[in-house]
């Protein structure tokens, strides 16, 4: 295998990174229905949880400590979405030349969620037939 062909993988697999992880962070922050809990209504679900445990059957305390480890999680994760500018600049290197080698058009992007200004900035325009 030539240094060529070498240097042509890696690059390949660097690309393919960064589509993947910009268009796993779109997809983790994508709006949702239904309303959000605060913090406030998680810490006081927490207390419950806490009063509730002392009572508790064995299977009601399996299901409750769950619940805890759940709505903690949700508590230390934050309630905004996460920063996704270094993503969105490795996608936007390496988006073009990607969608090129493997065939994916301007409209299959906007249909994975990605935003036109962002395929603009990485070079991925229409094409004249769509």
């Amino acid at each position: 295998m030539t240094s060529e062909h070498k240097a042509a993988l890696a690059a390949g697999r660097t690309q393919g990174l960064a589509v993947r992880r910009y268009l796993e962070a779109l997809e983790r922050n994508r709006p949702r229905r239904g309303r959000r809990p605060s913090a406030d209504s998680l810490r006081k679900q927490l207390n419950d949880i806490a009063a509730r445990l002392k009572d508790a059957d064995p299977l009601q305390r399996l299901h409750l400590i769950q619940r805890r480890k759940s709505i903690e999680a949700r508590l230390s994760a934050g309630s905004g979405p996460e920063d996704i500018s270094a993503l969105e600049k490795g996608f936007v290197s390496a988006a073009a030349e990607y969608g090129a080698r493997k065939g994916i058009d301007y409209a299959t992007w906007r249909e994975a969620g990605v935003p036109a200004e962002v395929l603009r900035r990485a070079g991925v325009h229409r094409s004249a037939g769509a």
